[in-house]
């Protein structure tokens, strides 16, 4: 795809050998740098800090509790690197996981998958992209499960149906042509309905509108 970027340095962090390795290699055979490909925690920070790559992708789940600590390295990441990208891979989806990552947005890109989904090698590496970029790429399913629970109260409340299916695409790292082929609309009219999503939300003077209308639209689910 023209404009995808290719030769990125990334630091890939992933406490399953198999997996870890796996990723390695996709990344490599599409034409990027994986610096470093780590098993926990305090290796992904010292690689991050010591080689000042362009994308890290980390699991949640890290040694030696594997509950949060991929996540928290993340966190700790972003505070310090703020225009650096951050790709989180979790096996399950977990609400505290999803505001903890919204919530550490820096002006980096910020994606979070389900790891069923690097089976879909396309998809997983047009996130990688889109998230070295600076977008936002959150993961269908865990759209879905946020859409589920979503309050529809404050500005989101004044979002019509098709907005809000519009703003669901779009987190999910859709461009306008892909969300037009989806709703089997033009992209004029997904211009349209972005224009008064825009309008209607409260965005981050400082951040892209796509990005800003994305996370506003997360963190009140």
């Amino acid at each position: 795809m023209p404009g995808k970027p290719t030769g990125l340095r990334i630091v890939l962090a992933e406490d399953a050998a198999l997996l870890r390795e796996g990723l390695a290699g996709i990344l490599e055979r599409a034409g990027h740098h994986v610096i470093a490909a780590v098993g926990d925690a305090p290796a992904l920070r010292a690689y991050v800090d010591g080689t000042a790559p362009d994308l890290v992708i980390t699991g949640i789940r890290m040694p030696p509790t594997h509950t949060d600590e991929g996540l928290r390295a993340a966190v700790e990441i972003r505070d310090g690197h703020p225009r650096l990208g951050i790709l989180l891979l979790s096996a399950y989806i977990a609400d505290a996981y999803v505001a903890q990552l919204l919530d550490a947005t820096g002006g980096g890109g910020i994606g979070y998958l389900l790891k069923d989904r690097v089976g879909h090698v396309r998809e997983f590496l047009d996130s990688v992209a889109r998230v070295a970029e600076g977008g936002t790429v959150i993961d269908p399913e865990v759209v879905r499960h946020l859409l589920a629970r979503r309050r529809d109260d404050g500005p989101l409340g004044t979002l019509t149906d098709r907005e809000r299916e519009v703003l669901a695409l779009m987190a999910e790292g859709h461009t306008n042509h892909s969300i037009a082929a989806r709703l089997f609309v033009s992209e004029a009219a997904v211009r349209k309905h972005i224009g008064s999503i825009f309008a209607k939300l409260p965005l981050d003077p400082d951040r892209d509108r796509r990005v800003s209308a994305v996370l506003t639209y997360l963190r009140r689910a």
